[in-house]
């Protein structure tokens, strides 16, 4: 079955002013779609190929357009429009993963920073990640490179850090871009995962 590019269950504009209707159009359209057709592609030839040779030089494609594929899915999700649109971005209401993220972290705020740190530290283009550990049933911080996609954990939260989602905005300040989109995270659906992931 051929990967499809998911509607975004928000405007381009809705983001605003944190993440621009611009970013989020060629985000979305260019770079998110670009990722699903070199996936079919790739995905493709596999099919056809009848060497071990040529289905190990295609495995790199499969995995960075694979990896963009699946993290930005969950990227789109992990935003919503913010208060003062009438939306619930930014908002942790108190429940089970405020409580998880209290008892492993002191506080939402230590986590942010956290988070912040750590993936404003990744060297080139990466992700940043809340994740669910279930091996010892903790809130955890994690980066990945590239596109690479979160394994062994549960992502909760996904955040990209390479340049095509904040650079014609924030131009080189990750640090600024890394504090505001904590204004569009939907926490409803980081914590919609938490609990499916800790049942």
């Amino acid at each position: 079955m051929s990967a499809t590019l998911p509607p975004l269950p928000y405007e381009y504009n809705a983001l605003e002013p944190h993440i621009i209707e611009e970013i989020m159009k060629l985000h979305h359209t260019k770079h998110h779609q670009a990722y699903v057709n070199n996936l079919n592609a790739a995905e493709e030839n596999y099919a056809k190929a009848v060497s071990p040779t040529q289905k190990i030089a295609l495995q790199a494609a499969i995995k960075f357009n694979g990896g963009g594929h699946i993290n930005h899915s969950l990227f789109w999700k992990n935003l919503a429009p913010d208060a003062s649109k009438g939306g619930i971005g930014g908002v942790l209401k108190d429940g089970p993963l405020k409580q998880a993220i209290d008892k492993d972290f002191g506080s939402v705020e230590n986590l942010k920073n956290e988070v912040n740190t750590q993936t404003a530290a990744i060297q080139g283009s990466g992700w940043g990640w809340v994740v669910y550990n279930p091996k010892n049933k903790r809130v955890e911080v994690a980066t990945t490179a590239n596109q690479d996609p979160v394994l062994g954990s549960i992502p909760l939260i996904g955040i990209d850090i390479w340049e095509h989602a904040f650079y014609l905005q924030y131009k080189n300040d990750k640090v600024t871009y890394l504090k505001a989109i904590w204004n569009v995270i939907n926490w409803q659906e980081a914590e919609q995962r938490y609990l499916e992931a800790s049942k």
